[in-house]
Formats: C-alpha cells, structure tokens, sequence
C-alpha cells in the first residue's frame, strides 16, 4: 500500500531539513531539542508523526500522497481533523490515548480537533473486530457514559493546553467536543436511507473483513450491526458540511468505516478527504488493549488510579519503551535518544520508563495526579513514611485498594497486640501472639516482633492519625486514629 511510502517520502523530507541546518555549531542540549522541534514543524506535520510512529496509515494513499503534505504544511490554512470515541463503558482507557495523542499533534500544529462522543452509534455498537455481538446498552446508560466520557475527553484536552502547551508557540487549534446523537438521533430514517444509504454500495461493506468474517460465523451479524458502517460514515460527512471537516483519525482496526467515510463524503460533496489510522496498543500476548478483552487501563481515577497508571507504564520493557516514548509523549526525538543512552548505561535506574510514566500520568491526571503516584509508589515500595503521612484517605485506598479500614480510639498503654486484635487482623489465642513475634506483622512498614510494644505517636501513629498495618504479605489494614 502507498502509505507506508508517503511515510518515507515525508521523513525523507524533514532529514533534508535537519541536514541543511547540519553545518551550525552544535548549541546546548536543550536548545538543539527546540531546534529540532521547530526543524520538524517546518517538514510538516504528517513528516513528523510518521517519523514518530504515530501515523500509520494514510487513505486514500494516492491523493493523500499528492494533496495532503502540502495541506498540513506549516503556514497553510488549518484544517479540521476528527475522531470518535463510542460510550460504551464510562471512561476512556489507555488504548484510547492514542486516538487522542493524535488529535493533540493537530491541535498542537495549528489545525482544528473535534472528538466525537457516539451517544448514538454506541447504542448499536461497532462490530469492528468483533467476534459476536456486543450487549445492546440502555438509552439512558449510554447517555451517562456519554457524559462520562466527555468530561474525560475535557480533561485530557485542558490538562495539555495547562501543562504541554507553551504560551506564545504559535496558533494551539481550537477544540470542539460533540455527540453524533445530535444528528443521527434527529435523522428520520427515510431520509436516511434515501440520502447516505443511496450512496454507500453493498459490495463494498460486504467484502470488509470484519464483515466477511461476522457473516461466516455461526451467530452471523445483525442489521444494525451492519448499518454501524453507514453511520459512521454520516458522522464524517455532517461535521464536513458543518465544520470543514477533511480528516478522520481511528485506530488501525477502523480503516474500513473510515473507508467508508471517505465513500460517502466524495460521492455526496466532491471534496478529497482523508483518513489516518494509528496503531493499536497490544498486551505482551498480543491482545488488543480495551474493555472487551478484559484488560483495560482505563483513564478515570475511580477505575484505575494515578499510581496504577504509572505503574502500568513504568513496568514497561526495554523493546517496547522507546516506541511508546515516541507514541504517548511529547518529548522531541532528540530527547528521546538521549533518555535511551544513558539507559543503556544505567539500566538499573529504568530512566525511560519513569519519564514515560510521568509524561502519561501527567497528562490524563495532571500534576496533582503525577505528584499522587510518586508519594503512592514511595509509601508502597521505598516504605516512606514521610510519603505516608501525606497521603490522603483517597489515596491510602486508592493504593491499598482491598484493605480493610477501621477506626479507633487510642488508649493509654494500647499495644501492638491490642492494636492487632481489635482490628481484627491476628487471631485471638497464642497463634495471633506468634504472629506478631515470627515477624508477620509491621506497621508503616516497619516490622514489628514484640507484641507488647506500647504504640507510639509519630512512630506507629502518623502525623495524619493514620497508621498502615500489614499481616504477612498481603493483608493490610488502614487504621485511622480517632480524637488524638
């Protein structure tokens, strides 16, 4: 196919640039970062991602390769690029953050985003990929998930205007956030049909892959599932003729509905439009990140925490880090040469796995959320008590997610051993003695072996009124202390 060509072609282009500029003295680190940024910007913006990885395919690959360089080139009137995110759980998850990451590098160089929450094509869900059908959602759940989402959506997009986007680095696009249930839940069918489904051929949803496969299964597919093409399709074309709208993003397993699209759009308008696919993210078994399969990551603090994300990313291996470097950060490759050399020389201190933690966890948590990871990782792996004692009651259970809380009063010469026993942490009888003196009991972190120890304030008894018991290695206890 073309697109990997175009690929070339447009890295070629932005090392020609980079070469030209090759005869200056080198300047510091950090300048020949920006340097190298703004070398990029001028080779364009789909130079750059296709060198970052990022841009995977491009369609259709002919006029795309002649028509679009020149669009995106920097200086040219800024386009409008999309992408849809269907409400079928109440967050975004990590396989998500892609589509999203694209969508940013075209804010970022100049040109107009809109994110699409499918309030209405989520109510027949994508069968993209799909072995069976997925479970028809209640109107009112897509609804909430469809507010979920887009406050997720929101966030991502605030926390990289805050915290990525420099003041004064030039024209960041504008943002829109919109729900295709807008206009498909007011499209009469008849007009529907006669208008969009008019125009879209049979053959050629039917020669899909995904479709020829559904249809060979013993369940087969579904009107509804088989119209989802068609809808999707509507989408493009409606924010076309309302927004200008000329490119659709999606993962790699969405290049037939952004095929059709592209049907719909030119037979209907005439215009060149495009689509770009981006990878999909995968588990070390090759699975597909996401709700379906199970192994989610999602983006929302109340379904995986700040710290669970960094710790998600940090536990990245060396063959995979540097391309999720280039992936999930805006790091300048430069850079991310530079993190990967002193890697190599110091790999016991996981340098880019920390940093890729730290670019993810800021952007779908801001500060405040990077800044609970780091005390969360502290407090659990480097027995901080320091870390301890700021963390908050959310974070305490954000971390110790299946512990059991309880709260008690302090009394004068309370033990050890009476803390553990009205916790209910140790049995009663001399095995819950043992315990304590085999060395199965710490608290803060700290082991300790003499039942009758008396508790002490500010040792076993933070400054927060919260003391952390754990009994043997996995049954924690968050006490917290009250009138102190």
């Amino acid at each position: 196919m073309a697109a990997p060509a175009l690929c070339r072609r447009c890295g070629r282009a932005a090392e020609l640039w980079v070469l030209r500029r090759a005869p200056l003295p080198p300047p510091p680190r950090r300048q020949a970062h920006e340097q190298a940024r703004r070398a990029r910007g001028s080779a364009g913006l789909l130079a750059a991602q296709c060198e970052r990885g990022l841009f995977q395919e491009v369609f259709p690959a002919q006029s795309a390769e002649e028509q679009l360089p020149a669009l995106l080139e920097p200086g040219r009137p800024p386009l409008a690029a999309y992408c849809g995110f269907d409400p079928t759980a109440d967050s975004l998850h990590v396989g998500h953050l892609l589509p999203v990451m694209a969508l940013l590098h075209f804010q970022r160089a100049g040109h107009d985003v809109i994110a699409v929450v499918g309030g209405a094509t989520a109510r027949l869900g994508d069968p993209s990929g799909r072995e069976r059908a997925r479970e028809p959602l209640p109107a009112g759940q897509v609804r909430a998930q469809a507010r979920a989402l887009r406050a997720g959506l929101e966030r991502l997009f605030g926390n990289h205007r805050e915290l990525f986007w420099e003041p004064g680095a030039g024209r960041l696009g504008r943002a829109a956030l919109l729900d295709n249930a807008r206009w498909l839940g007011r499209e009469p069918l008849l007009r529907f049909l006669g208008g969009a489904g008019g125009r879209l051929r049979m053959g050629t949803l039917l020669s899909r892959q995904s479709c020829q496969a559904r249809l060979r299964s013993a369940e087969g597919m579904s009107l509804a599932e088989f119209l989802y093409p068609a809808l999707q399709a509507y989408d493009f074309l409606h924010l076309h003729q309302h927004h200008g709208c000329r490119i659709q993003l999606g993962g790699h397993d969405q290049m037939g509905n952004i095929m059709s699209g592209y049907e719909l759009v030119t037979k209907m308008t005439g215009t060149d439009v495009f689509g770009i696919t981006v990878p999909l993210i995968t588990s070390t078994t090759g699975d597909k990140l996401g709700k379906t399969a199970g192994n989610a990551v999602w983006l929302n603090r109340d379904k995986t925490s700040p710290f669970e994300l960094y710790q998600f990313f940090v536990r990245q291996q060396d063959n995979i880090v540097e391309k999720y470097l280039k992936l999930f950060t805006f790091l300048p490759l430069e850079e991310i040469t530079h993190i990967m050399e002193m890697h190599a020389k110091e790999p016991e201190k996981w340098g880019p796995q920390k940093r890729l933690a730290a670019e993810v966890t800021k952007l779908v948590h801001g500060k405040e959320g990077l800044e609970s990871a780091k005390r969360c990782t502290k407090a659990l792996y480097y027995s901080s008590v320091e870390a301890l004692e700021e963390m908050s009651d959310q974070e305490l259970q954000e971390l110790f997610r299946q512990a059991t809380s309880a709260e008690l009063m302090l009394e004068t010469g309370m033990t050890v051993l009476d803390l553990c026993r009205k916790a209910n942490a140790i049995p009663d009888g001399p095995s819950g003695y043992r315990k304590i003196t085999d060395g199965g009991v710490s608290i803060n972190g700290n082991r300790v072996t003499d039942p009758e120890t008396v508790l002490i304030l500010g040792q076993h008894i933070l400054k927060n009124g919260v003391s952390l018991l754990r009994v043997g290695k996995k049954n924690y206890y968050i006490i917290k202390w009250l009138q102190l």
